[in-house]
């Protein structure tokens, strides 16, 4: 039961701004989703990384293009009116989020059910019955099946006189193996312009708004829920997305869940960062067509494919409707039955999905920083990225060599970053050793036979003592390693690099910018301005520098990882820190979009991530041979865990343009005998 004289905008500015709905910026940010190098596809998509994938993909290795996609479906408000459709919808939710992957055919998913209620008390012991045989069911006719799962059936306790129970509740979680992990879609319009909207009604023309969002932000639950009442149409749309993309005849996609087709369609234009223009026809009302959370899905198309893409969604009979076309201009205008329903700035749209988030944040963090991202993301062009070099593959013949150089890859209790790190100085032409502290301490190896030696990232004894300072103690206070540590670090046909927690390490131990410095004056890497973990795909500038491992990348704009909690560069002496830069000794910057760094004090937050002055993210030594940097490159040195890449500089590029920096090294190394 709705007031009669509502807006669509009205309407959107609860929808948007529920949690179910809205921006996860909040969790996505402050937990590392890069960690392994093994990521192809997390969180966030499209130029400006926003939180709306529908699935993640993680590679076998580094080596190849086998992975596995994974998604999950849960509808909690559906099961409190109808429990056994509400399970069928978690099922079909799942489907249709994990149907962006390339996987071929729908009996290769499988599931995991966990499975929450409380069926001792009244009623609920035959409304999971139900739950359960709906689940198997619409399972038997799809054909997939769950392989695991776990149920906790205890969720009800009673406090005072009063018994407080969790509503009803499956999360199903799909997975599936995949031969190639780019092949996907992801829900970012790829294409402004020179591209339509496609939206694929797999309800038939059901508009059942029973636990919908649209109920829940006018504090009611409905009396009727959608249901999967055709599964060969949710079976058949599978088919035709899956057939779609391997003809590569669409370049984005996403489901309808949460907030309805409206959701679904804004989701698409925040993230391609554009405006659209849609235009429906038909005999429910705009409320019931635009917020019903019926299964379907609306997907992208560029025009001179679109007769080829409508002849393959004929072919395998499904209802679908071509609602509108993709604009540059930041605006979204929607007509309805031949009537202006909506005509506003998508960017004020975009704010209000932001704001829960921005809230949160705000309690979560320096609500400064919170404050300022709010500002800088309203109105964001995206990073536009230069390369000043032609990156390639390593050459076969490298590999074959049997003199090839050797690098110490060290990690210590807590580390997390040292296969990623192994696999892209592998792949630059090295011999990796994966070498331990416990490995130093007690002899087993001795750095004397290496040319290079890694830091990797991680949270070295969580942490506790402060970023590095525990690693950095084990050496420091070890006589014996504190030689050898410095016996490498003066040999002139070394090279060592620390990478996040390595980075940290490198600043403890004194060997950047340069050594001698009084540990009172030393460069050391503090909490971050915003007092948070910080992770994030950001921007940096490759600087002028005598740094070898980025040799010829000078004046590059280069996307990049990061993933610290600690990554703010202070200078106890500020007079050191105009020094380094006259050297030259910073050999990358955090740059904004326009590729501007920061200045010493200014906080151009999330562009900078950790307040660094200048937006220094790095810093090496005068002959540079050694460096030490936050961010993660060994995370990005192949094309596909880029998680944003303009497409036209996708297909350009042979090798990802951070695999340069490890064959540089090994270039160096076979010049420095």
């Amino acid at each position: 039961v709705l007031p009669h004289d509502l807006s669509l905008e009205d309407v959107l500015s609860r929808v948007l701004k529920d949690l179910a709905v809205g921006s996860k910026r909040f969790l996505t940010n402050k937990v590392d989703r890069s960690v392994t190098g093994l990521i192809a596809q997390q969180q966030c998509c499209g130029p400006l990384q926003l939180t709306v994938a529908d699935m993640a993909v993680i590679a076998q290795s580094h080596f190849g293009l086998t992975g596995a996609v994974t998604s999950i479906g849960e509808q909690p408000l559906k099961m409190l009116i109808n429990p056994a459709a509400g399970a069928r919808m978690s099922v079909g939710e799942a489907v249709t989020n994990i149907m962006w992957a390339y996987i071929g055919k729908i009996d290769k998913i499988k599931c995991s059910a966990n499975w929450m209620w409380a069926p001792k008390l009244s009623g609920e012991g035959a409304a999971l019955y139900d739950a359960v045989s709906a689940m198997r069911g619409l399972m038997i006719e799809l054909g997939i099946a769950v392989d695991g799962g776990k149920d906790s059936l205890s969720m009800a306790t009673k406090v005072g006189d009063e018994i407080v129970k969790s509503p009803r509740e499956l999360v199903i979680s799909a997975y599936s193996a995949v031969s190639d992990i780019t092949e996907k879609v992801t829900p970012d319009i790829k294409n402004p312009g020179e591209s339509s909207l496609i939206f694929i009604d797999i309800a038939r023309g059901k508009t059942r708004l029973g636990g919908s969002i649209l109920a829940s932000v006018f504090r009611q639950i409905g009396h009727e829920s959608p249901d999967v009442d055709d599964p060969k149409s949710l079976k058949n749309t599978f088919d035709a997305v899956q057939t779609l993309i391997s003809k590569d005849l669409i370049i984005a996609g996403h489901d309808i869940s949460d907030g309805g087709l409206i959701t679904t369609i804004l989701e698409m234009a925040f993230s391609g960062n554009c405006g659209l223009y849609i235009n429906m026809e038909g005999e429910k009302k705009w409320i019931e067509r635009f917020f019903a959370e019926e299964l379907g899905a609306v997907i992208e198309c560029n025009n001179d494919r679109l007769n080829e893409t409508v002849e393959t969604l004929k072919a395998f009979g499904l209802d679908f409707f071509i609602i509108g076309d993709t604009k540059k201009e930041k605006r979204i205008i929607i007509h309805y039955n031949k009537e202006c329903i909506l005509d506003s700035d998508m960017k004020t749209l975009r704010a209000l999905w932001e704001e829960t988030s921005y809230q949160i944040e705000r309690l979560q963090m320096n609500p400064l920083c919170a404050d300022e991202e709010k500002k800088n993301i309203y109105d964001r062009k995206g990073p536009t990225y230069r390369i000043t070099f032609k990156p390639e593959p390593t050459p076969e013949y490298i590999f074959g060599l049997k003199d090839r150089h050797h690098v110490a890859i060290l990690r210590e209790e807590g580390s997390n970053g040292d296969r990623e790190m192994t696999s892209a100085f592998y792949q630059a032409g090295f011999i990796p050793w994966d070498i331990t502290m416990t490995d130093l301490i007690s002899g087993r190896v001795s750095l004397d036979r290496f040319r290079g030696l890694v830091a990797v990232g991680g949270f070295s004894y969580a942490d506790v003592p402060e970023s590095a300072k525990g690693w950095a103690a084990a050496i420091r206070f070890n006589n014996r390693l504190q030689e050898m540590f410095n016996e490498f670090y003066s040999r002139p046909d070394t090279f060592s690099l620390g990478v996040c927690n390595g980075c940290q390490l490198f600043a403890l131990l004194g060997w950047v910018p340069w050594q001698g410095i009084e540990d009172r004056r030393q460069p050391r890497f503090v909490r971050n301005t915003s007092g948070r973990f910080e992770s994030r795909w950001v921007t940096v500038k490759i600087m002028k520098s005598p740094s070898i491992m980025l040799r010829g990348m000078e004046g590059s704009i280069l996307g990049v990882w990061v993933a610290h909690g600690e990554g703010r560069l202070y200078f106890p002496d500020m007079g050191l820190l105009e020094d380094v830069r006259k050297r030259n000794l910073v050999p990358l910057v955090f740059v904004d979009d326009d590729g501007r760094q920061d200045g010493i004090e200014s906080q151009s937050y999330p562009f900078n991530p950790n307040g660094s002055p200048y937006g220094i993210t790095g810093l090496c030594t005068e002959d540079g041979r050694h460096l030490a940097i936050m961010p993660h490159p060994e995370r990005a040195f192949l094309k596909w865990q880029w998680p944003w890449l303009p497409d036209d500089l996708n297909k350009k590029l042979e090798a990802s343009p951070w695999l340069q920096m490890f064959q540089n090294a090994r270039i160096w190394c076979d010049k420095v005998k």
